[in-house]
């Protein structure tokens, strides 16, 4: 069945211009975390989705504001600041060097300077901004492929996100691992948080994350997965948690997490039902392996 907000999107025919992509956007998300003030669980260097693309919302910058918007319809990144100055540049096949020193132009002649870590992270290839000539691809029809995806995902996100009365993040798009996310908080401390700094800042408290990933390589020991996933995990995780029945959706060892195939959803009578039901059975599985307080977080008004 077809369903134009769900469109197919296959890996091995985008995962070139989908490496670039991920690059690029980790040049503007390290802006953001040069510029932004601090929020918990490093909240404050996201990208959100937007009707034109992903966007790093306003970043304030000495006496002005900054706005950087990957523009996947018109297919441009667009710089905006407050004094009402603006200045573009095209997305178009270009190596990752090009581009970082494109967009520090386009920043110059906004009067914005900025330096960041030119290394990209949560990638095997750490290949530096400045040097890397090898992914230079750009495909817009593919681009407006994830685009879609990543609306439609949003949207069911934000409904799952509603229904919970207890902390909550925003629905937002992680630059390092190019996936889109939201997470619940059960209130109470996370007691063996993980060892590194920034992973123990992520995850202080005890949580249960659903997310979109397009698929890949993972860096940490080399794990593949061939096609788009939607995913699902709980730290710490709760003993049970992994047996539960949430089919179509399988818990992967190797990952930690369950994984609903993008592809199942894609093909699906109702994609948003499938996906919905995927973050509430999950969720419902870890809160009750956890013991979560589920009826006093649940909104008495869900919509």
């Amino acid at each position: 069945m077809s369903h134009p907000a769900w469109p197919a999107l296959s890996l091995a025919e985008w995962e070139p211009t989908y490496l670039t992509l991920h690059r690029w956007t980790q040049v503007a998300g390290k802006i953001k975390l040069r510029l932004a003030p601090w929020l918990n669980h490093w909240w404050h260097t996201t990208l959100a989705v937007s009707s034109d693309g992903l966007t790093t919302s306003a970043m304030p910058y000495r006496d002005r504001h900054l706005t950087l918007t990957f523009d996947f319809c018109a297919h441009r990144l667009v710089a905006h600041t407050s004094d009402d100055r603006s200045a573009e540049l095209p997305l178009e096949p270009m190596t990752v060097a090009d581009f970082y020193q494109r967009v520090l132009a386009m920043l110059a002649r906004l009067e914005v300077d900025i330096e960041i870590w030119p290394v990209p992270v949560e990638v095997a290839d750490t290949t530096p901004f400045t040097e890397d000539r090898i992914h230079a691809s750009y495909d817009r029809a593919q681009v407006e492929r994830f685009h879609r995806i990543l609306l439609s995902t949003a949207r069911v996100f934000a409904v799952h996100r509603g229904r919970f009365l207890g902390k909550s993040s925003p629905v937002h798009f992680f630059w390092g691992g190019f996936d889109l996310a939201v997470t619940r908080f059960s209130g109470r401390r996370n007691p063996s948080p993980p060892p590194a700094p920034v992973m123990r800042e992520a995850y202080s408290h005890e949580v249960i994350s659903h997310g979109f990933w397009p698929g890949g390589t993972w860096p940490i020991g080399g794990r593949r997965v061939d096609d788009a996933v939607f995913y699902a995990y709980a730290v710490p995780e709760p003993p049970g948690f992994r047996d539960a029945q949430v089919a179509p959706a399988v818990y992967s060892a190797d990952f930690g997490e369950y994984m609903l195939p993008y592809r199942a959803v894609h093909e699906a009578a109702d994609p948003a039902a499938m996906l919905l039901d995927f973050m509430e059975s999950t969720y419902l599985a870890g809160a009750r392996s956890a013991g979560w307080d589920i009826d006093g977080l649940r909104h008495p008004r869900p919509r």
